[in-house]
């Protein structure tokens, strides 16, 4: 049976103000159910790591070129990978240590003779007839035997080369780190210098459509004044009409380049992410002219000014610190030790051994080397000296292939040598040609500004056709596009010469931070 009690004015008031407040705290923002997505963890459902702070939900996120490099090196799956391959390397030579030090092992066995072996001796022996045999037995119930046994080599030369092998092979994977450090560096400036151009090229765009509108209405307003023809309307109609499609295109494009450059961050796909930066605005010619975006998109670069120096310097940087290079010369006394190893087989092997064991043997109940009288102890020490005699000619065989391997790898080296001169004098050049042809674009772009608005004037006051606006404009538009493609050129050419050369910005300063090791 339920009993209701009486609840007094004040106690109805209680009740009243508590679900008031719970209502209010519903209403807030940012309350119930907002309050239980604030997870602080930073990773996502699909093992991605997100580290770009996004302010509030649907609001731009902008993204530096440094800090997309950073991003990048710190979290690429591509650099993790690297690493796991340097870590092996590491092991590698821990474990070509192992085989010089001394190996030290230990046995321990009990036998339980359940029906001991025996054997029959002639009874003369001990005292018999002749003719006669009496049973012997061998060995007790209980059998124990332990043995501590120790080889220390002394003369190992195929141990102590492969030391050095071990050694190697990982100074190899350390450049192979900073060598896929630099080429994903490279492919996120490309990344950002493509989402650059995808978003210039939509501004571009935007801007033709909204003065072709704005002609098309003045166009409408000179029609109704009798001051222009239907056909003029119906050109500007037209006009517009190919461009707003070409609007959607280049939407598309941007976010193509957005994901593409999410991809190289290994972050989650933001559909709000922008990058800093304007190649419409860019200066080449002058650093200081340009905003604080420009100039940090300028001033990241490896080689400083490399269009003023000669090709043979830019060459030279690229032998000494190209990554491509350094491994193959690694990978070429990688292979010259292997055949080292193979070499020094003919060699003899020379260890120092030692042993000390106990056997105890008792009969009856099990009593583990409790009697002195049935144990005994034996010790000794000794060196060996191995020397292989014949083989089956299987030595010679593989020295043969380890030779054949060196030279390929000899051979490789001189092709890349003749491969990154080749690449080195193209990019320079192209990037040489980019920068000639910014600076002509720069003059092309100030002049179709100047005559689209001569062309507009002109058209609003009836002097010139409305053919001559559209051409004005189109040529304004062209000239700005072709700009902003003549800065990209230049910089990815530019990130490209960097790579050819090996001087990637903000590769070592990365790889020498211990945290990035971690």
């Amino acid at each position: 049976m339920m009993t209701i009690k009486k609840v007094g004015r004040s106690g109805i008031r209680l009740v009243e103000v508590v679900w008031l407040l719970l209502v209010l705290l519903l209403l807030l923002p940012g309350g119930g159910a907002s309050a239980q997505n604030t997870g602080g963890t930073g990773e996502s459902g699909n093992g991605r790591i997100n580290t770009i702070d996004t302010e509030v939900q649907g609001r731009p996120t902008t993204l530096s070129l440094s800090q997309a490099v950073q991003t990048a090196l710190r979290q690429s799956r591509d650099i993790q990978d690297a690493r796991l391959a340097l870590a092996e390397a590491e092991q590698r030579v821990d474990e070509a240590w192992g085989s010089i030090f001394p190996k030290i092992d230990f046995s321990a066995s009990y036998t339980r003779n359940i029906a001991p072996a025996v054997a029959f001796f002639p009874a003369e022996f001990v005292g018999g007839e002749p003719g006669e045999f009496r049973k012997v037995q061998f060995g007790a119930d209980n059998a124990w035997a332990t043995a501590l046994v120790l080889d220390q080599p002394l003369f190992a030369a195929s141990a102590f080369i492969g030391v050095g092998a071990a050694g190697r092979f990982q100074a190899l994977q350390e450049e192979t780190v900073r060598g896929r450090a630099q080429t994903l560096v490279t492919r996120v400036r490309l990344a950002y210098y493509n989402l650059l151009l995808a978003q210039e090229d939509r501004r571009l765009i935007e801007n033709s459509v909204n003065r072709v509108r704005q002609s098309l209405e003045e166009t409408e307003a000179l029609n109704r004044a009798g001051l222009a023809s239907d056909y003029d309307v119906l050109r500007l109609q037209v006009q517009l009409a190919n461009l707003e499609p070409n609007l959607r295109r280049t939407e598309n494009a941007v976010n193509q380049a957005r994901r593409s450059l999410a991809v190289e961050l290994n972050i989650e796909e933001l559909e709000t992410l922008s990058v800093e930066g304007s190649l419409a605005s860019m200066d080449l010619e002058d650093l200081e002219a340009n905003d604080a975006p420009n100039r940090e998109i300028l001033t990241l670069s490896g080689l400083r000014d490399p269009l003023a120096l000669q090709p043979s310097e830019i060459l030279a940087t690229a032998y000494e610190a190209r990554s491509d290079l350094k491994q193959l010369d690694l990978m070429e006394k990688l292979r010259t030790a292997e055949l080292r190893v193979q070499q020094v087989e003919y060699l003899p092997r020379i260890s120092l051994f030692g042993n000390y064991s106990i056997n105890a043997q008792q009969n009856g109940s099990p009593d583990f080397f409790g009697d002195p009288m049935t144990r005994g102890t034996s010790k000794w020490v000794g060196v060996s000296i191995t020397l292989p005699v014949f083989t089956g000619l299987q030595r010679d065989a593989r020295i043969d292939q380890k030779r054949a391997v060196l030279n390929q790898a000899k051979n490789q080296s001189l092709l890349a040598r003749l491969q990154a001169e080749s690449q080195v004098k193209s990019v320079l050049e192209q990037a040489q040609e980019a920068r000639e042809r910014a600076r002509g674009q720069k003059l092309a772009v100030l002049q179709a500004q100047r005559g689209f608005e001569i062309a507009s004037a002109q058209y609003r006051e009836g002097i010139s056709s409305q053919l001559e606006l559209s051409d004005a404009e189109v040529a304004l538009r062209q000239s700005e596009f072709n700009y902003a493609q003549a800065v990209f050129d230049y910089l990815m050419f530019r990130a490209q010469l960097d790579e050819a050369t090996g001087n990637v910005p903000m590769v070592n300063e990365a790889l020498a931070d211990p945290r990035a090791n971690q």
